[in-house]
């Protein structure tokens, strides 16, 4: 017997087989059998009368869509009396003699008295329309429905049990939803701490308990509690230091403070944390949720069984490390430490961080030779992605004079003065850079990515997560610890964090509370999928990296080989490789054209023509399915249009305002080419491979943004800051400037302080 809050329970469940419940959300889309708990607040209206039917359908689809999957679903329902309550006023009514309604006035029927109804009589009027309101939901869906009735009764006696378990095993045979509640009608009201009055039992005084005893019984995977609160909190939700507790282990009880029960119903959050708990130890994972929010109740289920991050989830593994929560909430509070330091000591950081890269060189190449090897072994990544996985000496010493680049350049970035404002006398505005925040950068296959990304974050004074591939998950370790190894220098280690827990990246893009922005680096899919997911939070990237290179008539010949073989074959799969190769129709047929396509053939690229191209050729490569292609391998489309002016058209129309390039010697062609093209990198006469932070001289980069707002283009130090405003004044107020005030507004700039020569 386990004492808490005052009400001793039993916490020993029947001896069951199946194993342990899911120690991660990951792995409850393996559950199979699973029991739905409708909370009184989820299926009742808002008045406590009637049902609330567009929840119920959407409950019911949810449920219908799970079973049709091959699970074995059951419902724990609540609602038989408000649909009671609802059947009898309606009777009352109607029993009023039509005379008395006549003389009483209209005003007088509306405010007719309605006795106080008797839940068990409620009870005994809607069981049988709430039933008949379920079979014809799920009938809609080719699926039928059995009601099950039971009392606390049914479970002390074990003939009783014995029954009720084969009743439902042999309706979950047939493919059928069994739809239990208590039999409120003649249920005994419930007697105080009734659990001791057994062994090895949880009494069933309300739904909670119903539930988590048929999970036990049962042998359920999954328990998934609907009520009308996101879960479980740490105080009284609604209260202002409210926060919703992701995973409840066993023995976090005394950290948690109970409000009141809801609005409707026998239990309240404390007896259903006691009946999940008792459900968890008999080995079903539970789950406690909203199923009344208008936003997610439509999905709430299907989004808890795929492992999606919603409600309460009851687990007794507890992670060694802070929670993805907890580690946000330490960078930002290091990053705040890390703004604070001065320039030279942030620069400091990132020098020792890179000292430590040529220094620890033969331990990170280990690591890195341990993600090769496994991911080679696993067949999981294609050749482009491996070559992005893989680090070498030169890596490491081109990250290493990177990074004391941005180490050069962070001097006067955090509190710089960019306007200074005179409003009035002695009232002066400042424009000041401050960091943006939290930063959460995902990417894939990149362990380069992490120093250099720390770097920025360093300079910047941000504070980072960190969300990096399992296919790195050794060179990504390594790296983290010489990082924060790095930041201890001036004690903000935990400004720079590596989430390792199992968080799936749409779970992370929804903590809009503790992230500011979200860098995503890796494959267009996953910049697609997070830009997606992203609820609240801006996404700072491009989702695609189709890049153009047009051949003008006037293009030397000497440049068009060597600038095409750069931006297409020096590193195919990065995002600012060339994609689509648009000649112009001149050039076709021309010694020109043939060095371009005999160069192509040499290095072993494969051509897709476009369907302008393809016209004007006998036997041509395969045609191209699509001309927004972002290929990231040894292969591109040509494409032929016949002037400047349609090459510009393509682009807009095919590109990814990324990177694009002209080759001609004629100026007036470039120039047109240069302002006209809206991309983020616009090259005359130089490879699309220029497009990167490092080439650009910023040190690094956390992405190549396509955005219009903010940054564009690669995004170095200047892309991490944003501004706020300082205004010192001495005792000014606005009425003092009004039309019959003292004082008037100047608003006379000032000049700058000197920047640092540096």
């Amino acid at each position: 017997i386990r004492s808490w809050s005052n009400i001793p329970f039993i916490t020993v469940p029947l001896s069951r087989a199946h194993g342990k419940s899911f120690a991660h959300r990951s792995e409850l889309k393996h559950a199979k059998r699973i029991v739905v708990k409708l909370g009184s607040a989820v299926v009742t209206r808002g008045d406590e009368c009637g049902l609330a039917l567009g929840r119920l359908a959407s409950i019911v689809e949810q449920v219908s869509m799970l079973q049709n999957q091959g699970r074995e679903m059951m419902i724990v329902t609540s609602g038989a009396v408000a649909f009671g309550k609802q059947r009898l006023r309606h009777e009352i009514l109607l029993s009023q003699s039509v005379r008395q309604a006549l003389h009483s006035g209209q005003s007088q029927l509306k405010d007719m008295a309605i006795p106080v109804l008797e839940a068990r009589a409620c009870a005994a009027a809607g069981q049988s329309g709430l039933m008949a309101l379920y079979e014809a939901m799920f009938t809609q869906y080719s699926i039928c429905a059995a009601q099950i009735l039971v009392t606390n009764l049914d479970f002390h006696d074990e003939q009783k049990r014995r029954n009720l378990n084969g009743t439902l095993h042999e309706l979950l045979r047939m493919n059928i939803v069994p739809i239990i509640n208590t039999n409120d009608a003649v249920v005994p009201p419930p007697e105080p701490n009734s659990d001791l009055q057994g062994v090895n039992v949880i009494s069933v005084k309300d739904n909670d308990s119903l539930a988590a005893r048929l999970a036990v019984e049962m042998k359920t995977d999954l328990l998934i509690v609907l009520s009308d609160v996101e879960g479980l909190f740490d105080s009284p939700p609604g209260s202002d230091d409210a926060k919703l507790i992701d995973i409840f282990y066993p023995g976090d009880q005394q950290s948690v403070t109970f409000g009141t029960k809801s609005r409707v119903g026998m239990g309240g959050m404390e007896a259903k944390v006691k009946a999940a708990l008792w459900a968890l130890q008999g080995g079903t994972s539970v789950v406690i949720a909203n199923g009344t929010h208008p936003k997610i109740s439509g999905h709430v289920i299907t989004d808890i069984v795929e492992g999606k991050k919603v409600g309460t989830f009851f687990s007794e593994v507890k992670p060694a490390g802070p929670t993805v929560e907890q580690q946000a909430e330490m960078a930002r509070a290091g990053g705040r430490s890390l703004a604070a330091l001065q320039p030279e000591q942030r620069a400091e950081i990132i020098y020792r961080l890179a000292d430590l890269l040529t220094d620890q060189r033969e331990e990170i190449l280990l690591a890195n030779k341990k993600d090769l090897q496994e991911a080679e072994n696993k067949g999981r990544l294609a050749l482009p992605l491996l070559k992005r996985l893989s680090l070498s000496t030169s890596k490491l010493n081109s990250l290493a004079i990177g990074l004391r680049q941005i180490a050069a350049s962070s001097q006067d970035s955090v509190g710089r003065v960019i306007r200074r404002t005179r409003i009035a006398k002695d009232l002066d505005l400042e424009q000041v850079t401050v960091p943006i925040g939290v930063l959460l950068v995902i990417f894939e296959s990149r362990p380069d990515c992490l120093p250099q990304v720390s770097a920025l974050a360093i300079a910047s004074g941000n504070g980072l997560l960190l969300k990096g591939g399992k296919e790195a998950a050794h060179s990504n370790q390594i790296l983290h610890h010489l990082t924060q190894e790095a930041l201890s220098v001036h004690g903000v280690r935990d400004a720079v964090q590596l989430v390792n827990t199992r968080e799936e990246v749409e779970d992370l893009c929804r903590l809009d509370k503790l992230i500011d922005l979200i860098i995503p680096r890796g494959s267009s899919q996953l910049v697609r999928n997070i830009q997606k997911a992203a609820k609240g939070i801006p996404v700072m990237g491009h989702s695609e990296g189709i890049c153009h290179v047009y051949v003008d008539t006037d293009a030397s010949v000497e440049k068009v080989t060597r600038i095409i073989r750069d931006s297409k074959c020096e590193y195919p799969a990065a995002c600012n490789a060339l994609e689509t190769l648009l000649i112009h129709r001149d050039l076709l047929r021309t010694p020109l054209f043939d060095q371009i396509i005999d160069m192509l053939r040499v290095e072993q690229v494969k051509i897709h023509a476009g369907p302008k191209f393809a016209s004007y050729l006998t036997f041509s490569p395969s045609e191209v399915k699509s001309l927004r292609t972002e290929y990231g391998d040894l292969e591109c489309c040509i494409e032929v249009v016949d002037s400047v002016q349609e090459a510009v058209e393509h682009i807009h129309k095919y590109g990814s305002s990324h990177t694009d390039v002209i080759i001609t010697e004629n100026e007036k062609t470039a120039e047109f080419f240069l302002q006209h093209v809206d991309s983020a990198c616009v090259f005359w006469n130089a490879s699309t491979r220029f497009s990167d932070g490092y080439r650009f001289g910023l040190g690094a980069e956390v992405g190549i943004s396509t955005s219009r707002i903010h940054a564009r283009g690669p995004v170095g130090i200047e892309g991490l800051l944003t501004t706020k405003w300082l205004l010192r004044g001495d005792n000014h107020v606005v009425s003092d400037f009004s039309e019959h005030g003292s004082m008037k507004y100047l608003h006379e700039s000032l000049p700058l302080p000197q920047r640092n020569a540096n």
